[in-house]
């Protein structure tokens, strides 16, 4: 393997590793946003 066969394959893994890193943090972002407009459930008066 040369050098220029290194680099691709590093680059290559970066690439991955930063499609994986959004897929990850977007699915963060939806699952935090589907939680912020669920309305909470209201609380019995206190007696």
């Amino acid at each position: 393997m040369g050098k220029t066969d290194a680099v691709t394959t590093r680059e290559e893994r970066l690439a991955a590793k930063l499609r994986e890193n959004l897929r990850r943090r977007k699915a963060q972002a939806r699952d935090k946003a589907a939680d912020q407009a669920r309305p909470l459930p209201k609380s019995p008066p206190n007696g």
